[in-house]
């Protein structure tokens, strides 16, 4: 029988009273993991309050959660110079480390200094991922983007999951009425982050622009600042998703919008046009205000909502948390071997027994 597992989960990302919505996705992966069994505790990088020092602060720290709570793995939930530094200091236990998008592909489309700091975390992801005993993207592109020559037998590709109790169809009117939108609009859902420049928010304003030129009275709504707990009402007001990235690893919010029949318009990013794939009501389109226009036409003129509950059950918290869980014991093995039959001095190292007693005693730690 299968015991629990004690996990370090290490991010640079995690709501805060402060940040409410930061992260929510490492939040999730998280509950996902507690559900399934495992014993999680979160040391979280306060990157967004300390800036940059944090990483070159947050060792001291973390030396001492691992003391304290005897991990069987670490786990860090982005890449970066935060993976590069965990997974160049723990010879402890073993170090997983989960790649979303940008962290392996850096972005081009800010000032010089943003562009060269993101060439430097990009630099760090690939030292990372070669240094790391597992490695997980979260889409077989984003698989791409790793270090040529890496082991591929310790890679996985895992999406990260949704908690579908929490985002299911609801009644429209209901939701646009507690928004207060107006009726009689085609309302075009844009989940923007905060001006972040990959995602294109003048595309998606050039996109509406086209459709209401076309004839259309829509109003896009840039989903900025709402709280997680409201983003189910919002999906369920809207008439269509509208996805204009110039990278993503694999989005949450498409996810999410299939598990509330919301229908997707997208640019051919990530792992859209897999998990739209067979869905009847989706569409992918070219990154032209034009293209998009007219996809989000069709989606007006049929005036559908989407049926793809079944297709995304499989990534659900739980069943995604099962994998993680699979891989975790995977990696974990392999550790146990290479301490048994290669390590000269394996006192220096932990043996881990899966069966260990956790001693974790909060959960959630700041670095």
């Amino acid at each position: 029988m299968s015991h629990p597992l004690s996990i370090l989960a290490v991010t640079n990302m995690y709501p805060t009273p402060l940040h409410p919505t930061l992260g929510v996705f490492v939040e999730q992966q998280v509950k996902g993991l507690r559900e399934v069994g495992l014993q999680v505790e979160v040391f979280y990088v306060d990157r967004t309050t300390k800036g940059t020092g944090a990483y070159f602060q947050m060792l001291k720290p973390l030396s001492a959660a691992v003391r304290e709570s005897r991990p069987a793995l670490l786990h860090v939930m982005y890449g970066g110079v935060m993976a590069q530094r965990v997974s160049a200091w723990n010879s402890r236990c073993p170090t997983i480390i989960t790649f979303h998008g940008s962290d392996l592909l850096g972005e081009n489309f800010s000032g010089r200094w943003r562009r060269w700091i993101s060439h430097y975390g990009v630099r760090c992801s690939r030292r990372a991922a070669r240094k790391a005993q597992g490695v997980i993207v979260v889409s077989h592109r984003l698989k791409q983007a790793l270090p040529v020559g890496l082991d591929e037998s310790k890679v996985r590709v895992i999406p990260c999951g949704i908690d579908l109790e929490r985002f299911h169809p609801m009644d429209q009117l209901v939701c646009q009425r507690r928004l207060g939108w107006l009726e009689g609009t085609f309302h075009v859902l844009f989940a923007s982050s905060n001006g972040d420049p990959v995602k294109r928010p003048e595309l998606a304003s050039a996109t509406v622009a086209a459709l209401k030129t076309a004839g259309v009275r829509a109003q896009l709504h840039y989903m900025r600042g709402v709280s997680n707990a409201e983003v189910p009402l919002w999906m369920n007001a809207s008439h269509a998703l509208l996805l204009t990235s110039a990278h993503e690893g694999s989005p949450t919010v498409v996810k999410e919008a299939l598990a509330c029949g919301l229908p997707v318009v997208s640019v051919d990013v990530g792992d859209v046009a897999e998990r739209i794939e067979g869905v009847v009501g989706c569409h992918l389109a070219l990154a032209k205000p034009e293209d998009l226009a007219a996809n989000l036409r069709v989606v007006q003129q049929t005036g559908c909502r989407v049926v793809a509950r079944e297709k995304i059950q499989t990534l659900s918290l739980r069943n995604v948390a099962l994998k993680l869980e699979h891989f975790y014991r995977d990696t974990l093995a392999r550790w146990n071997q290479t301490v048994e039959f290669e390590d000269p001095h394996p006192d220096q190292r932990m043996m881990v027994s899966i069966g260990e007693p956790p001693v974790a005693k909060k959960n959630v730690r700041f670095g």
